[in-house]
């Protein structure tokens, strides 16, 4: 249960419009606040600072009219700033980047801001009179005459709100250009990734890999989707009480559908407790970060690929994918794969995750971008560089071992494409690679 509140929050906190409606809330509490304080007279003080100078009834309806009316103008005009860097940067790096820049926090504080300064400036607005103003009763009644009330610590504080929309306007220029650089981009994906490594695989310096499932009936799926999120506490307080050993037949980002193996248990009746081991598996329409790292690594990819492409032709994008992927992969390969889901405390543990070795990562990573970065000269001679720099922390000789096969494979794959001096050049890089795992 905790696994999934903290998932149902980091969920709810990356709608765009959570922010926005959050502030608008805040902001009408606010005002209500400012305007109770100056009604009461709390707002009497101020007569002591000359520098302040009351504002009339009519210039305060005067001064929130144009508020409003501005920051909803500029609310708009970064909503659509927003829609078209999304446009231009789904385009661009891919489809699979558009969630990135919707849960941008920088984007949604901007978008707020200017929503909650509006509202705060409509309902203060609300309780301007001027001198004379007869508010309406009933349908026949008039009230008593009324003197002019302009809320002055209202104001004061309207003023406040309106110099940090200047300055969060000032940062939402700056920023957005500078989100969808493809530096930028890259740099957030990798140090998103390198950080999921770390939490997942928190064990530095030990070289053991994932624990192999022990097999057993299997429990199948019911729904269909991705696996956005696996509830490992449950699933270790079933197993507990049910004594049996789960294996795990699927990962989070792994897509499922009906009769489709979720786990296979050990020691117990499926039919048992087969609801409440569904349960412990959200599925949705699409695929998160939270418990995928595969899902980062893959967006990485899709980038190195796109600017492989023939109608791109981007190496240097590319190379710099190949960068932050040799990055994660030397983070991945001096780490124990072992997936402790229940506590460093729990060395029985009753849930045993599906296996991720070094050589799935590899795979996933580097496996699926040789092939285009073969047929770039500039990129297949970066991409043994960073293979090879990859190699240099890791201790475990099998690991070194699989790196060094990447290496003969882009080389092999690079045959088929490359001729002349492209081909002799990677060779020769090749040549220097090689001999770094002799030395």
């Amino acid at each position: 249960m905790t696994a999934e509140l903290r998932f149902f929050w980091k969920r709810l906190t990356a709608n765009y419009w959570f922010y926005p409606a959050l502030f608008a809330i805040l902001a009408g509490v606010l005002a209500v606040a400012m305007v109770y304080l100056d009604q009461n007279g709390y707002a009497r003080f101020l007569r002591d600072y000359q520098w302040i100078v009351p504002v009339g009834p009519k210039g305060a309806s005067d001064i929130l009219t144009v508020m409003a009316g501005a920051l909803i103008g500029v609310a708009g005009t970064v909503f659509s700033i927003t829609l078209v860097a999304v446009t231009y940067a789904s385009g661009t790096y891919g489809p699979r980047l558009l969630t990135n820049f919707l849960e941008d926090k920088g984007n949604q504080i901007s978008l707020a801001t200017f929503i909650a300064a509006f509202v705060y400036a409509l309902v203060v607005l609300r309780a301007v009179r001027v001198e004379g103003e007869n508010p309406l009763t009933s349908e026949a009644e008039v009230a008593n005459t009324i003197p002019g009330f302009a809320p002055q610590l209202s104001i004061l504080v309207a003023y406040v709100l309106m110099g940090a929309c200047v300055a969060v306007l000032v940062f939402f220029l700056n920023h957005v250009p500078s989100s969808i650089r493809i530096n930028t981009v890259v740099e957030q994906i990798g140090r998103r990734l390198i950080s999921a490594i770390r939490e997942t695989y928190p064990d530095e310096d030990e070289f053991r890999d994932a624990i192999e499932p022990n097999g057993g009936a299997p429990l199948t799926a019911r729904g269909t989707g991705y696996v956005q999120l696996i509830d490992f506490e449950d699933l270790e307080a079933i197993a507990r009480d049910c004594g049996c050993t789960f294996s795990l037949q699927v990962r989070t980002g792994d897509f499922v559908h009906r009769d489709l193996p979720l786990v296979d248990i050990e020691g117990c009746e499926p039919g048992k407790i087969e609801s409440r081991v569904r349960d412990c598996f959200t599925l949705g329409a699409t695929r998160t970060y939270e418990q995928d790292p595969q899902f980062l690594i893959d967006q990485l990819v899709e980038i190195g690929l796109r600017a492989l492409s023939p109608g791109i032709n981007d190496p240097f994008t590319a190379i710099t994918t190949l960068h932050w992927l040799g990055a994660a992969t030397t983070e991945i390969g001096r780490r124990d794969l072992r997936k402790d889901v229940c506590g460093s405390d729990a060395g029985d543990c009753p849930v045993i995750p599906l296996p991720d070795n070094f050589a799935h990562y590899l795979s996933r990573g580097f496996g699926s971008i040789r092939s285009a970065v073969a047929s770039s000269p500039n990129a297949a001679m970066v991409m043994l560089d960073v293979l090879g720099n990859a190699a240099i922390p890791i201790g475990d000789a099998n690991r070194r071992d699989l790196l060094r096969e990447q290496g003969r494979l882009l080389v092999e794959q690079a045959r088929e494409v490359l001729v002349g001096p492209d081909l002799q050049g990677v060779e020769e890089r090749h040549q220097a690679f090689d001999k770094r795992f002799w030395d």
